[in-house]
């Protein structure tokens, strides 16, 4: 995490263990914590954590930035900004608890696993996986809207953030509809992130106004660290994930029902095992340039992937150690996500009171976000 990335022929990405450091910072608000409400992402929220300026050299950029904000009532914050292209969720929160583990002065409860070669195939493209057959596996670009030949002109579009709560009564009464459905499988029913999941897709949908015929996917992120053979060793630190990609067209997702949708998300989830992965990578070792696949870029950009409109990202992080972190003064007030990934972006989250709900943190066009959440809410 003290290294810095750089870039190296066709787009490829190289990490420099150089020891240069992280960016720790320290800051004063007039504002009081109460000021924040629900903490939903506003400008002055966003002032909490670092800011990453990607029009600096790549080389120059600290990996981890760190900033202790303290507030008139007292109270205080830590904003952290990591590089997902060298970690992922887990890892970012194993490093962030063990952080929190040695500043109680206790030692380390799992050691990093830093060894990346791991996850070097090393061999050439198996009989059963041709170029252009992975591709079809979610390497290609997300469908367009009808009629546009690029995405231009939606990535410009005006967007808005919701922090939405989606009760435990709701998220029953969901699985409970879709686990009846023709669709459900009884030895295993669906789990609770493909049940929202495919909620939100096709709210997502109504609220969109598509045609019937129009194309839409959902990314999902999935965690590879069980799903390669052998298993990842415990305590892998890097980036594990992988996309995979559930594909329907709007008007099948609406009139088929929930349980159709959840079906589409559970197919593209199962489809990751080993052969999925290493072939995953090995096309990509052999992919003339990979900054077709890479956003590693500012809000606004118009290069690297597009969950918009007509898409939709939803990141699950219902299995993340993400509450509880102690320092030594206790634990959080708030920890949650502080900014967002443009149109489409979405993230899944337990709600910190463990009471069964969850928390749904959205980013939607304007135009769309009013008719989304009535949609979520009312057509259960």
């Amino acid at each position: 995490m003290a290294g810095r990335l750089k870039w190296l022929p066709r787009g490829r990405l190289e990490l420099d263990c150089n020891a240069e450091g992280v960016s720790f910072m320290e800051a004063e608000s007039e504002a009081k914590l109460s000021d924040f409400n629900d903490f939903s992402p506003t400008p002055e929220f966003e002032k909490l954590v670092p800011q990453v300026n990607y029009k600096h050299p790549i080389e120059t950029i600290p990996l981890f930035l760190a900033q202790v904000t303290r507030f008139k009532c007292g109270g205080i914050s830590l904003g952290v900004s990591i590089s997902h292209a060298v970690v992922d969720g887990q890892s970012a929160f194993h490093f962030l608890s063990e952080w929190g583990r040695i500043a109680r002065g206790e030692p380390l409860e799992t050691t990093p696993f830093l060894d990346r070669k791991i996850l070097w195939t090393g061999k050439p493209l198996p009989p059963f996986a041709s170029p252009p057959q992975c591709e079809r596996k979610g390497f290609e670009q997300p469908p367009l809207l009808i009629g546009e030949t690029d995405n231009v002109e939606e990535r410009k579009k005006k967007t808005t953030v919701e922090i939405l709560k989606l009760s435990k009564t709701l998220i029953e009464k969901l699985r409970s509809r879709v686990n009846t459905s023709e669709y459900a499988d009884p030895a295993r029913g669906f789990t609770r992130y493909e049940t929202v999941a495919g909620h939100v897709w096709r709210c997502a949908s109504k609220a969109r106004g598509h045609s019937p015929e129009q194309p839409t996917s959902l990314g999902i992120c999935v965690d590879t660290r069980s799903r390669v053979q052998p298993p990842l060793p415990r305590g892998y630190f890097g980036n594990a994930t992988i996309n995979a990609v559930a594909r329907s067209t709007s008007g099948e997702l609406i009139s088929n029902g929930l349980g159709f949708a959840a079906e589409k998300i559970s197919e593209a989830i199962k489809s990751v095992t080993n052969e999925y992965v290493m072939t995953g990578i090995e096309y990509l070792k052999n992919h003339e340039d990979l900054k077709t696949f890479q956003d590693i870029h500012a809000l606004g950009s118009t290069d690297g992937p597009f969950y918009g409109n007509p898409n939709l990202g939803l990141v699950s992080w219902l299995t993340l150690p993400m509450y509880g972190l102690d320092f030594g003064w206790g634990k959080e007030v708030h920890m949650g996500p502080c900014t967002h990934d443009g149109d489409g972006g979405s993230l899944l989250l337990p709600d910190k009171n463990d009471d069964g709900s969850l928390i749904l943190a959205t980013c939607l066009q304007v135009a769309h976000m009013e008719a989304f959440k009535q949609h979520l809410y009312e057509d259960i």
